[in-house]
Formats: structure tokens, sequence, C-alpha cells
């Protein structure tokens, strides 16, 4: 299955174009499903329910309701810990009077994802939240999964005939069997969304309005990309104004997204087409409108001074020869030991300055933030056994320079 996500800055029109998107694929004679987090009546012209909706030939739109997952999924964990609730007295929470709180939209997200994996649909576009909030969305399986792994090792629990045993040497209760059968099922439910996340055919598609804000958006939104070692497979400028006629208000506007469109070319890595769609002088309402945004010939294609267009093929979602092929490793290890006895980690982070950069080394992972993001990645086998020596940023590329501990580094004579 391909899957596309699709968002960008609030305001950009993300869920127009990811709607776009799943038509101009359905027209293709894709079988598409186009799940979003907001209503699309106004767009799709029909009722879209949260079971998959037909919309069109070939086009299927869902609705994720936050709302009903956070009902039932805690009605589940209040089942599950009745017996301790009992011994508690508690008094059992009625699913009518249970309101969600806030974070539940991000996990009704990757509920979501999980289950349209295994919808048998050709192509998957998703109605994404705000760029930031994405980006930080994305992370949140892995990050959650290291979170478990932590604080409920599998290995540490003990076998359900010796607990009670274990419980009296070590003189404290050994934690609820169901709390560790409940942590192995998240971190399978979590393993299946990172999987997803991280398979070769799931690319971002950046949605975007050329102009200042929209460009420092996606200065900060490459960092991210870069750091959770994500893919985009395209970046949309949207409501791209007339060349011609306007008088010079007009005018000023088109240069400014010109200008703006210049850059983002120069930024942007050649595998990330850049394409661009007019604004019809309207709000897009219906799939009339919907097929003028996506199809190829409707859409203005972006160019660059004295360039040719980079990606002419309007918002289609086709299978990609270089999703298929095996990728090379971004983050590599440079070997020098035969010379200077360094290994260097290359840690591609494009557009990133010095003062939004730190990292520290903990044990055998390494502590990165990369402006307003973060991550914890575990070091290579092969650098667990060095000591850090130094990093510097060059061209957009961290460099971690390690050298082997003679403690832990097999000796070669």
């Amino acid at each position: 299955m391909r899957t596309v996500l699709v968002t960008g800055p609030g305001g950009a029109g993300r869920t127009t174009i990811a709607a776009a998107t799943a038509l101009a694929a359905a027209r293709r004679g894709r079988r598409v499903l186009l799940l979003s987090g907001d209503p699309l009546d106004e767009l799709l012209g029909t009722p879209v329910a949260t079971e998959p909706t037909g919309v069109t030939d070939g086009l299927w739109a869902a609705r994720i309701d936050s709302g009903e997952h956070f009902r039932t999924e805690l009605l589940a964990l209040q089942e599950r810990a009745a017996a301790g609730l009992d011994l508690l007295g508690a008094r059992k929470l009625a699913g009518e009077e249970l309101t969600e709180l806030p974070g539940s939209e991000q996990f009704a997200l990757l509920h979501a994802l999980r289950r349209a994996e295994t919808g048998g649909w050709d192509i998957l576009v998703v109605d994404m939240p705000p760029l930031r909030d994405t980006l930080a969305l994305l992370a949140l399986p892995e990050q959650l999964r290291r979170y478990l792994r932590r604080l409920l090792p599998p290995e540490r629990q003990a076998a359900r005939a010796l607990r009670p045993l274990m419980a009296q040497l070590a003189g404290v209760a050994m934690p609820s069997q169901w709390l560790y059968e409940t942590a192995a099922r998240r971190d399978a439910e979590l393993a299946a969304v990172q999987s997803l996340i991280e398979d070769r055919t799931t690319t971002l598609r950046l949605v975007a309005e050329p102009g200042p804000a929209a460009a420092e958006a996606l200065r900060v939104a490459r960092l991210g990309v870069a750091l959770y070692g994500l893919r985009v497979d395209a970046l949309v400028a949207n409501r791209i104004l007339p060349h011609d006629g306007g008088g010079p208000w007009l005018a000023t506007l088109v240069a400014q997204q010109r200008k703006c469109l210049d850059g983002w070319y120069e930024q942007w890595p050649p595998d990330a087409s850049l394409r661009a769609v007019r604004h019809l002088g309207r709000d897009p309402h219906g799939l009339d409108d919907l097929a003028l945004l996506g199809g190829g010939p409707a859409a203005t294609t972006a160019t660059r001074a004295g360039g040719g267009p980079r990606g002419d093929d309007g918002l289609a979602v086709e299978p990609d020869e270089r999703l298929s092929r095996p990728a090379d490793d971004p983050w590599r290890v440079e070997d020098r030991l035969a010379g200077d006895d360094l290994l260097v980690w290359c840690l591609p982070l494009p557009g990133a300055v010095k003062g939004e950069l730190s990292l520290v080394r903990r044990d055998d992972e390494l502590l990165l933030t990369v402006g307003p993001f973060r991550r914890i990645v575990p070091l290579p086998s092969a650098l667990r056994r060095c000591t850090v020596t130094g990093a510097a940023l060059t061209d957009g590329e961290l460099r971690v320079r390690f050298v082997p501990d003679p403690a832990l580094w097999p000796r070669t004579d």
C-alpha cells in the first residue's frame, strides 16, 4: 500500500490538497481511501462516516472520531483493571460521562493508520494535523516504545508461579501480570504503526502557500524530517496567483511568490518534486473543483527563473521505483581506523544552525536536539565501544567523531 501523509502550516489548504490528491489517484484507476480528522462534507459533497464511505468511483473517505476512540479505550482499560478497582471501592465510569482529554486526537489517528493498513487499499491519503504537530505525532510510536521498554522490561517479568516467591524475596509487591500484558499489546500496536511510518512507500506531502512565514516553517520542518528519517515526495505550493493581469498590487504578490519558489527549488532535494497549484479565485467546493486542483493540465506548474519545472504531473500519486529500491543509510559511519583511528557518524541535518543544535551521549544512546525537535537514537554497535571526541556541523551535516575505547575494542595484534 502506498501511503501519502499530507501536512503543512496551518491555513495552507492541506485538507483541500489531500482531497484533491486522493481524487486524482482514484481517477487513475486506484482504490483509494482518504482519511481525515476533519469533517469532509463540504469538500466532497457527501456525508462521511467513521467507516469508509464511497464518494466516487475508486474513492472512499472516512473521518476519525477521536472522542469515540477515547471512550472505547478508557472503558476497555477500566474493564481490565476491574479487580483492582473493586478492591479500592472505586465507582466505575460510564461511557456517557466521559469527555476526551487533550492528546486523544493523536492516539486516535495512530490507531486509524493501523486499521487502514489492513483494508486492502492501493493508496491511503491522510489529511494530517498542522506541520509541527504532524512531525511530533510521527515520532510518537518510537518514543512510546522506548518508554515501555525502560519502565516495563519484558525480560524482567517473573513467571506467574514464581510471583509470590519473588514478592517475598523483594519485600514489595510485584507488578500485576495484566500490566505486562497490556504493555506487550501496546508495544505490538505501536510497532505496527512505526513500521508503516518507516516503510519506504510512506511519504510526506508538504503543502504551503509561498511567502516568508511558510518559508521559515518549511526550513524548520526540514530539520524534523531529517532528524526523524522521514521522506518527502512533493512540496505543493498552493494558491499560486496568475502571472498576468491584476494591476500593480497583484504583481507585488506574484513577485513575492516567485522569489519564494526559487528559494524552495534550491533548498529541497531533487527527489522531492515541487508542484504548484493555481488559485481558483474562490474557495474550492465539490469534486469538480478538486479535479481542477489535482489534474495535471489545470494545475499551474512551478518553474524557476532560467530553468524548467521539477514535477509536472499535478497531484498524481504513482508508485515510484525509487521507493522500491533499498535505501542508502543517510546516517552512515565513516571508517578511518586505518588512518587516524577515527570513526565518524554522519547525520544529515539540512538547514541546521549551531545555535539550535545540542547532543549528549548517554550510555548507548545519543540525545540529539535540533531546533524544536528531539530524538534519542541508539548508537550503531561499533560506536558503542567508542568514546566521543568532538562534533562539527558543516554544510548541513553533523559529523560526530569517535575513537575506540581500548578497554572495549578488540586488539588486532
